[in-house]
């Protein structure tokens, strides 16, 4: 019981510690006000290029991560205030602004890989039947 009890504690102590860095680093690298949205677009580019690579790219609302960085590129080069979001039949179905659109490109980005880094020490943790007596 004691073992248990310690491993539990372990558990969540490893949990709070990945869940609080993970939210802060998010935070971080994404806040368009401190950083620019330039910065915040190259960060979404560069987070975005090694989640495509292991298969993580996001999807909201019909739109992937790729769409949200090149719309909003193409917004910011424009000077467009909004970007448009699309379905996936390349419907318009509402508009954001950029610098939502660049946070949203790059949490999407930075959270694919966190999560998949976040995945393989933890995922033993998830799995029914693991041999414990509970």
């Amino acid at each position: 019981m004691k073992t248990l009890l310690k491993m539990t504690i372990a558990a969540a102590a490893v949990f709070t510690l990945t869940t609080s860095s993970y939210a802060a680093d998010v935070q971080k690298e994404c806040n368009v006000k401190a950083n620019g949205i330039e910065a915040v677009l190259a960060t979404a580019s560069k987070y975005n290029a090694m989640a495509k690579k292991q298969g993580l790219e996001f999807m909201r609302l019909g739109m992937k991560t790729t769409q949200y960085i090149d719309g909003t590129k193409a917004a910011v080069k424009a000077g467009s205030k909004t970007v448009d979001i699309l379905n996936k039949k390349k419907k318009k179905t509402g508009t954001v602004t950029t610098e939502y659109a660049a946070w949203r490109a790059c949490s999407f980005a930075v959270s694919a890989i966190e999560q998949a880094k976040e995945a393989k020490s933890t995922w033993r943790l998830a799995i029914p039947g693991d041999g414990y007596k509970y």
